[in-house]
């Protein structure tokens, strides 16, 4: 059965069904590839049940672009292929501080996944779980604090993260917005005033 052949992938690493939970990593070049969650679903059809599986991928460059997509086929490798293809049309670009953090904290919904990111300082380390863990590595964040506190459902946690993502801003884009000098927005930020209020 093709969803046995495909239990383990390349170096050996089990892809297991854990829910949310990252469970293999690729690397191409210079992106980075995680699988995020698969799935087996059927199709009732005239002659019984089809089944085929549902792949959701996250891909980076782990340094401020990624991107995810979902696919779905009868083998499990080409629902990874379609799931990869997609995720690579569709990155963004997220300003990052320091190469390392975001620039501030923020919060993102979709459907009933709701999650909470929020910058630390160096040494913190990425402090979350599941889809958003994965999508956070392949950013290329290495200090951050993220919470999710809504449905665990994957595709809505990952949904809800770039949603957060995508509300990120660098102060060189509110110092233009403003039509202050960066050094005014950072000088703000650095006087104890919360880095959430750069990216209002």
């Amino acid at each position: 059965m093709a969803r046995g052949n495909e239990q383990r992938g390349e170096g050996g690493q089990r892809r297991g069904r854990d829910r949310g939970a990252p469970v293999e990593e690729r690397a191409e070049s210079d992106i980075v590839e995680k699988l995020v969650h698969i799935n087996r679903v059927a199709a009732t059809v005239k002659g019984g049940r089809r089944f085929s599986f549902a792949a959701l991928m996250v891909v980076g460059d782990q340094k401020g672009r990624v991107g995810f997509g979902h696919g779905k086929a009868r083998e499990v490798p080409e629902a990874i292929r379609k799931a990869t293809e997609e995720a690579k049309k569709t990155m963004i670009r997220v300003p990052l501080r320091e190469s390392r953090t975001l620039h501030h904290d923020g919060a993102g919904r979709w459907g009933a996944g709701k999650v909470m990111v929020r910058s630390a300082p160096p040494g913190t380390g990425v402090i979350a779980g599941g889809p958003m863990r994965a999508v956070l590595e392949t950013l290329g964040v290495q200090d951050v604090v993220g919470k999710s506190v809504g449905s665990s459902n994957p595709y809505n946690m990952v949904r809800a993260t770039f949603e957060a993502l995508k509300a990120q801003s660098s102060p060189r884009q509110i110092a233009s917005k403003r039509g202050k000098k960066v050094a005014d927005v950072i000088g703000r930020r650095a006087d104890g005033a919360s880095a959430a209020a750069d990216g209002e």
